[in-house]
């Protein structure tokens, strides 16, 4: 049985193809139309899909997209323009664009609930949250779970409940916009001078440089966030004003006469901003702990998923297990909305359909390769001069010891937000200014913004504060870096002394492990810096000629993609 996920019209669009349970290939569609975060329907992504499974449209039994507009035929709010999002129109986007890869002239229409069918192939419409929590449970190595969602909105809600037994989830209760984590957080990314919806890890790393306790978190403590009894919460809406019509900022006059002047985009940064991001990101854990408490008292369970745009703050990830009664924790590669193609596609496979789940997700290198062949005809179409390595990885990790900055290239490309070791830019920790160096020279960003740690597996315990926590495989959770090793690798120490770390193993992951196992036999450090390959602005490289590219707009030492290696200059 074969099921073409979709996540359409959503931050980052993506798509998936599963087949018997297990994931075939997947991307987002940023990766191949190279415009960072599109919402466009991701054709280039399902052909890429097909192309890899050999297979055509025709041969899909099933559809599955993460958005249902038929919740809108019989709830309906107008007061928020966010209700007015997504509207009926997507029960034919899916068929019209899809009639491109069918070679049949006719179409059936497509109903608005999850009944309805294109050609011979039935398209089901998965509410929003119903998809974020598959893609955390579905995914997950736990036979039950608690399940959490939360993001800024789906089709009403913001935040669901959810119970994760076997191949059911059962829906407790939800929380509906605009009372959001989402909003919330975007809302003051927005008004600290960044770019909602995007840029809001800017604000996390921000946090770091301010104690938490100060005014701002009394005041959004007093006044903004309210907590209820019930296990919910509501956001005090005399400072949002991003759900009405046709509002130039997110944001009231009034948050501006309590917090301050909103910072300019590009202004400098003063410490009432630092302060603000603390604040922020403090209530925003107190918040979201108040919710797994009640979740715990309601399921009993010890397993706990997280999923959803919100839980791409790794900060927060890192320090659930130590703040709940939960024992376990699982973060899918992708809980943002472009997971939510896998999201679409389990929820079928598995609740609708009762399929018995697949293994869990253990990596997420699901999109395209290149084979040597293809890679040396790129390189020879761009007149490049290039070496063949028999051991790339030892000569990498010599180049890398020796203080150049490498863009890697290889195997499967990593679905998801963040690169962890195929498509990734990598330079040694040991270096006092190697941060500065690569934000400043080669991914042109701002200085305050930190790198992962990625480290040997057998290594993580030797200088990283784990706790519960276990091992971190899609960098999801930030963790202490030890006391004793924060001077061995400063370029991936943050300035409260964390790291979001990748834990890799030679099973999931062999070319990046042997990388990084030959820079610890040269330096005795089993930890490298890794960044997505990519530039600020740009989404992460997909092909060869994408990594070419890149590589010669920036500050990058050397490209090693696959066994070749080319040097700035040559």
């Amino acid at each position: 049985m074969r099921i073409l996920g979709i996540n359409n019209e959503m931050h980052i669009s993506s798509a998936c193809l599963i087949e018997d349970g297990r994931i075939v290939a997947a991307a987002a569609e940023e990766r191949f139309t190279r415009e960072k975060l599109t919402r466009k329907f991701p054709l280039e992504t399902i052909k890429y899909c097909f192309k890899e499974a050999n297979i055509k449209m025709e041969e899909v039994d099933y559809i599955a997209t993460s958005w249902n507009p038929g919740v809108y035929f019989t709830k309906f709010n107008p007061i928020y323009s966010g209700q007015r999002r997504h509207m009926v129109e997507q029960l034919y986007s899916i068929p019209d664009n899809l009639m491109q890869l069918y070679v049949r002239p006719e179409v059936d229409y497509v109903f608005q609930e999850i009944s309805g069918s294109f050609g011979q192939t039935k398209t089901y419409y998965i509410t929003h949250h119903r998809a974020h929590a598959a893609n955390g449970f579905f995914l997950s190595p736990f036979s039950s779970a608690a399940i959490l969602t939360a993001d800024a909105q789906g089709e009403f809600e913001s935040t669901t409940f959810c119970h994760g037994k076997d191949n059911k989830i059962n829906y407790i209760k939800g929380i509906n916009y605009p009372h959001s984590f989402g909003v919330l957080y975007s809302t003051f990314t927005e008004f600290l001078g960044f770019s909602a919806n995007s840029d809001e890890w800017k604000v996390m790393a921000l946090a770091s440089y301010a104690d938490p306790n100060n005014k701002f978190y009394k005041l959004l403590k007093e006044d903004v966030v309210r907590f209820q009894g019930d296990g919910g919460f509501e956001l005090n809406l005399s400072y949002f004003k991003g759900f009405l019509h046709d509002q130039p900022n997110l944001y009231t006059g009034r948050l501006v006469e309590i917090f301050g002047s909103a910072r300019e985009r590009n202004g400098e940064l003063q410490e009432r901003h630092f302060e603000i991001a603390a604040a922020l990101q403090k209530i925003s854990e107190e918040a979201i702990v108040h919710l797994l408490n009640w979740l715990f008292q309601q399921t009993r369970e010890r397993n706990l998923v997280l999923s959803g745009g919100s839980f791409m703050n790794s900060v927060f990830n890192g320090k659930v297990l130590e703040l709940t009664p939960f024992d376990n924790l699982f973060v899918s590669s992708c809980p943002d909305d472009s997971g939510n193609c896998f999201g679409a596609a389990f929820y079928l496979y598995n609740h609708i359909l009762g399929k018995d789940r697949g293994i869990p997700m253990q990596h997420n290198y699901y999109g395209p390769q290149y084979t040597d062949s293809e890679i040396e005809e790129t390189l020879k179409g761009y007149n490049l001069n290039y070496t063949y390595e028999e051991n790339i990885f030892k000569k990498a990790a010599k180049l890398l010891s020796e203080g150049n900055i490498i863009g890697w290239f290889q195997g499967r490309m990593e679905f998801g937000q963040r690169a962890l070791g195929n498509r990734s830019i990598l330079a040694d920790p040991r270096s006092g200014d190697m941060k500065d160096k690569v934000n400043r020279a080669v991914k042109f960003r701002e200085s305050f913004r930190p790198f992962a740690p990625a480290v040997i597996k057998e290594k993580q315990e030797e200088y990283f504060e784990i706790g519960k926590g276990g091992d971190v495989p899609f960098m999801e959770k930030v963790y202490s870096v030890k006391q004793d090793k924060r001077d061995k690798i400063p370029a991936v120490v943050h300035v409260d002394g964390s790291g979001r770390i990748q834990t890799v193993t030679n099973e999931l992951s062999p070319e990046f492990y042997s990388l990084i196992e030959e820079f610890r036999k040269i330096t005795n450090i089993p930890i490298v810096l890794n960044t997505s390959f990519n530039l600020n602005g740009e989404p992460i490289v997909c092909s060869p000629s994408d990594a070419i590219k890149t590589f010669y707009s920036c500050g990058l030492d050397t490209l090693v993609i696959g066994n070749y290696i080319i040097h700035k200059g040559c």
